[in-house]
């Protein structure tokens, strides 16, 4: 046993003690495991005199121990040199997860330098780098001096280094897993965000459809505004999905506002944001939609609602990209693609005085026209079909449509368009005890065949809320039924004695179905008469 040099020791130990206080301080700024390693390696170049350093890790997969970082290496090609298990001296400590330490490399004849990079000469220390009693890799380190009899310590020293360098793969490996975590979760949202909103979820195989769909495949690729055109419930919002969630800036921001859900004060804030003490309330600054959106989309519906005095603010905000704050002065610079919806005649509205010709060139520039449910009535029975599948979803059970209550639904205008179609289905679905719609529960608010111009069956009166059969209605005979002052529950009575009691009778009397005469002469307290 060598002498040991109790004034190297202390010197060795002085230094050992700063660059483990470094060492501490690179694991500490930055979880990439990379970048410290290579600045770990640096560190015990620059203060221990360890030049010849490499950081192996284990490979989960294949077991085996894979160079990661080598000090003075920026390149990547040395991640190709493996270990296994029992091969070579870094095999060796794969395999009994010990510590090495060589007062002299070249005398062990299982060294393998496929790095090229150690002195044979000169001692070799190598420590594991374990974890729970596992282990990740190995730490191995060459000084740069011969063997001066402070081996043990300086393996002490490796051993505390591999050991912080355990640390910071518990770190690292935590903060992978978490980033995958959230990205499969994120990849798992975005796949059904896609889904939800993409293309998926519009039906329609109609012509009119046909040249929206390729109207909005054209222009998602751009970052063109957008002008939706349309009837109430034709569906803008979800082609104003769809552009969003294919276009270059899906991975943005998405913004929604209801311009006519606004006054415009709040309208202005809503949009634009405002500072603290703008007004009473604002007891704090806030971000506005555009700001929110800023890198991605924002759709404003019902554009053609809001006053000349705001179109002239939002104009500002579209020329420029740039707006202020409500009680601010400094100017915030957006980044924001605008789809706009209305259902109204703009071009009427701007002849009127009541619509900036500026903002609507700005706006209009892609129009997008979305027909009628009434200009594409072949689309109805996959609308239909659609639909059903959907609200049984939200109830939690399987709801099909029979050939008849389809028909029926196809003699029907919809001048609610597809949103008056999902209402009307929802209806009959609640009345549907087995999940099967027939045409008998098809009950629609204001009956109107298609390309009739007024509608042809009577309103149901509101005592329940149901509007009555769409077909249309027998003639009422003369008598006690002609007579229009009679209330309901007279004037079922009157029908139900005509027809001798006999409810289906009495039903297309009063152009009613059967289960719907059932449910008045339940609700109206009539007691029916056996002759």
């Amino acid at each position: 046993m060598s002498e040991i040099n109790l004034p190297g020791l202390t010197t060795l130990r002085r230094i050992e003690l700063e660059t483990l206080y470094r060492v501490g301080e690179i694991l500490s700024r930055s979880l990439d495991f990379r970048h410290s390693s290579r600045e770990i390696l640096r560190a015990l170049d620059e203060q221990a005199g360890m030049s010849r350093s490499m950081v192996s890790v284990l490979d989960p997969e294949s077991g085996d121990l894979v160079v990661h970082a080598v000090n003075g290496s920026e390149e990547e090609g040395h991640e190709s040199v493996r270990y296994q298990a029992g091969e070579g001296l870094l095999g060796l400590i794969l395999e009994e997860k010990s510590t090495l330490a060589l007062p002299r490399l070249g005398d062990e004849p299982r060294f393998l330098n496929r790095l090229g990079l150690y002195d044979r000469r000169l001692a070799f220390i190598a420590a594991p780098i374990s974890l729970g009693g596992n282990l990740h890799g190995v730490l191995a380190v060459q000084p740069n001096a011969p063997d001066d009899g402070l081996l043990a310590e300086r393996t002490r020293f490796v051993e505390m280094v591999a050991s912080l360098i355990g640390q910071s793969i518990r770190l690292s490996l935590d903060v992978e897993r978490e980033k995958k975590t959230l990205a499969d979760e994120r990849d798992s949202l975005r796949r059904t965000v896609r889904h939800q909103y993409g293309f998926d979820n519009i039906v329609g195989r109609s012509a009119p459809m046909r040249r929206v769909f390729d109207q909005v495949r054209m222009v998602s690729k751009w970052n063109t505004t957008v002008l939706l055109r349309g009837e109430t419930g034709t569906g803008k919002e979800l082609i104003a999905n769809a552009i969003h969630y294919h276009s270059p800036r899906s991975n943005g921001a998405y913004v929604r506002l209801n311009c006519a859900s606004l006054p415009e004060n709040l309208l202005e804030s809503e949009l634009f944001g405002h500072e603290k003490g703008a007004f009473t309330g604002a007891v704090a600054s806030r971000r506005g939609r555009f700001e929110s959106a800023d890198g991605g989309t924002i759709f404003l519906d019902e554009i053609g609602e809001i006053s000349p005095a705001f179109q002239a603010k939002l104009l500002r905000v579209l020329q420029e990209g740039e707006l202020e704050r409500v009680g601010g002065s400094r100017t915030v610079k957006v980044d924001v693609r605008v789809i706009a919806a209305t259902h109204r005649d703009l071009e009427a509205a701007v002849d009127a005085g009541e619509f900036r010709e500026d903002l609507y060139y700005r706006l209009n520039v892609m129009p997008i026209v979305l027909p009628a449910l009434r200009d594409r009535m072949e689309d109805v029975p996959d609308l239909a079909h659609f639909l059903a599948g959907r609200i049984g979803e939200l109830q939690g059970r399987r709801l099909s449509l029979t050939e008849g209550a389809i028909r029926r639904l196809s003699q029907y205008s919809w001048p609610g368009n597809v949103r008056e179609l999902e209402n009307c289905l929802e209806r009959a679905s609640v009345m549907s005890e087995s999940g099967t719609i027939e045409a008998d529960l098809i009950l629609i608010d204001r009956y109107r065949e298609v390309g009739a111009n007024s509608s042809i069956a009577p309103q149901a009166s509101g005592f329940d809320n149901v509007p009555m059969r769409s077909a249309t209605p027998v003639p009422f005979a003369a008598g006690a039924l002609a007579d229009n002052d009679l209330d309901e529950r007279s004037r079922v009575i009157s029908a139900l004695e005509q027809a001798g009691w006999v409810q289906a009778r009495a039903a297309r009397i009063l152009g009613m179905t059967p289960r719907q005469i059932a449910y008045r002469i339940l609700t109206l307290n009539i007691e029916v008469k056996k002759i």
